[in-house]
């Protein structure tokens, strides 16, 4: 199954460190980042289990949900999860999935459908490409999807950054420049006629283009 964004997230059930998850019912209304590891006890991905539950209140300010996938059994993550609050400082405070079948990796075009049901038998090397995040919105659409090597880590400080932009497009039909922070100009975007922007902003915005209609994001109203 090939994913691309705009589809719908497939939904799935699967076993977790929080019990059992029902992906559209656990989304709820919200927002959620799925994101997912190619094996238990690796080192890259401790330290990013461990800085992202230390972000987890950004997220939760966000109103949107983290839910993690490892392809080990959840025995292995409870195990895990031990050596990632004694390494990394933090203790694991959402939900890690145990893909021990390869089903959600699969599902979500994350491995090759043939790479077979047992992740017991595979190491992370089989599960190179197990690296992906996923920002999920309130319409259960897929709004990003990101693919790391094992070797980097994944910055979630930016996929923080890109899930306020995704937030601001939602409510406001604008869009974030090149190196964007919240708080800074945004860009009407383009499917917004001039009249409906001159309703949506009546201070105005600068255009040095016409296609580049500036504003600051104080001015959209809440």
């Amino acid at each position: 199954m090939t994913l691309r964004l705009g589809d719908e997230a497939p939904d799935f059930v699967a076993e977790s460190t929080h019990g059992k998850i029902k992906f559209h019912q656990w989304l709820g209304n919200g927002w959620a980042i799925l994101f997912s590891h190619p094996k238990d006890f690796t080192p890259v991905c401790t330290t990013e289990l461990g800085y992202l539950a230390g972000l987890k209140p950004e997220f939760d300010k966000r109103n949107c949900k983290i839910l993690g996938l490892s392809v080990d059994p959840v025995e292995d993550h409870q195990r895990w999860a031990k050596d990632i609050e004694e390494t990394q400082g933090h203790a694991l405070n959402y939900p890690l999935i145990g893909d021990t079948n390869l089903k959600v990796a699969k599902l979500y075009d994350m491995i090759h459908p043939n790479a077979g049901d047992d992740a017991r038998s595979r190491t992370a090397v089989d599960n190179a490409t197990v690296r992906s995040v996923f920002i999920v919105g309130p319409d259960r659409k897929i709004k990003v999807m990101l693919t790391y090597p094992m070797s980097t880590g994944r910055n979630f400080d930016e996929i923080l950054r890109t899930l306020d932009s995704c937030q601001l497009t939602a409510a406001y039909q604008v869009a974030t420049p090149v190196n964007w922070h919240m708080g800074e100009d945004v860009i009407i975007v383009p499917a917004v006629s001039d009249e409906d922007a001159k309703r949506n902003f009546p201070e105005g915005w600068k255009a040095p283009k016409p296609y580049m209609r500036i504003v600051h994001q104080t001015q959209l109203k809440h």
